[in-house]
C-alpha cells in the first residue's frame, strides 16, 4: 500500500493536480487557501483586493508580532471596499476551492486545515473525496485517524477551536495507527518556525494521545520551516509532511 500525504497547499492546485500520482490514496492535511503568500506578497486573497504594498506592510506588522497594529490596519482596509469584508472573502475563497476541489485525484481523503472554512467543503467536494474531522477510516488494513482545524491564536484565523473541543475529537479517535492532524503535537521541536521565528501551536491533546495510543505515526503540517521535520516521541515517528504550496512535492508512507 502507497499513500501519498500532502499540507499547507495554499492555493498549490498545478501540483495538487500529480500529488496522487502513483499512489493508491492522496491524503490533505489541510490550510487549502491562499490568503497571503509569506514568500510572495503578491499572490493571495489579500493583496488581491488591497494591492502587494498594503500585503507588505500588514505581513511587517504580523511578522514583527504587532497583530493588534494588524488588525487595526486590516479593519481601516476593509472598511474601504465597498463590499462587506465577509462577502468578499466568501467569493475568494469559493474560486479558490473550485479549481484545488477539482484537482484532488480518487481517493483523497481530506481533513480541514486553520485557514480553510468548513461549511463550504461540502459544496466543492466530490465523490472521490472523504473529509474527516474527528473520525476513523481503515486503508490497507492500518486505521487513519483525522483531526482537523488549529487552535486559537492573536492571528484569528477562520478554523480555530478551543483546547476542549480539540481534545475531544482527539479522544474520539481512540487507538489508531496513524494519527493525521494539521496542526502538530505541542513539541517545541516541531512547533517552532525557523524562518518566522516564532512557535506555533501544537496540541497537548495530540501529544498526550501520542504518549498514551502510541500510534505508528503522527502526521501533520501547519508549521512551514520547523526546526525539525521529523523526530520520535516514544514508539512513534513524528513527521511534518512539509509545506506543499512550495515544495510541490507529497510525502509518501508505504507498507
Amino acid at each position: 500500500m502507497r499513500v501519498n500525504v500532502v499540507s499547507d497547499v495554499h492555493g498549490n492546485a498545478r501540483d495538487l493536480a500529480t500529488a496522487g500520482d502513483g499512489a493508491d490514496a492522496l491524503i490533505c492535511l489541510g490550510d487549502l487557501v491562499l490568503f497571503l503568500d509569506y514568500a510572495d506578497h503578491s499572490r493571495g486573497i489579500f493583496p488581491d483586493l488591497f494591492g502587494a504594498a498594503n500585503a507588505d506592510r500588514l505581513v511587517e506588522l504580523r511578522t514583527a508580532r504587532r497583530f493588534e497594529e494588524a488588525h487595526a490596519f486590516g479593519r481601516e482596509l476593509w472598511a474601504g471596499l465597498d463590499v462587506e469584508p465577509a462577502t468578499a472573502i466568501e467569493g475568494a475563497v469559493r474560486r479558490q476551492y473550485a479549481e484545488l476541489f477539482a484537482a484532488l485525484p480518487t481517493p483523497t481523503y481530506a481533513t480541514y486545515g486553520n485557514v480553510d472554512i468548513p461549511r463550504l467543503w461540502p459544496e466543492y467536494a466530490g465523490p472521490g473525496t472523504t473529509v474527516l474531522d474527528g473520525d476513523r477510516v481503515e486503508l490497507g488494513g492500518r486505521v487513519f485517524g483525522f483531526v482537523g482545524g488549529g487552535l486559537t491564536t492573536p492571528m484569528r484565523t477562520p478554523y480555530e477551536i478551543s483546547d476542549e473541543e480539540y481534545a475531544a475529537k482527539v479522544e474520539a479517535l481512540g487507538e489508531v495507527d496513524v494519527l493525521c492532524s494539521h496542526i502538530p503535537p505541542d513539541v517545541p521541536e516541531l512547533t517552532y518556525d525557523t524562518v518566522a521565528r516564532r512557535f506555533e501551536r501544537g496540541s497537548r491533546a495530540l501529544l498526550a494521545a501520542v504518549r498514551r495510543t502510541k500510534p505508528r505515526y503522527a502526521l501533520f503540517g501547519h508549521v512551514h520551516q520547523p526546526l525539525a521535520r521529523r523526530m520520535r516521541v516514544g514508539a512513534t515517528e513524528c513527521v511534518n509532511v512539509g509545506h506543499f504550496a512550495a515544495t510541490g512535492r507529497p510525502w509518501t508512507l508505504e507498507w
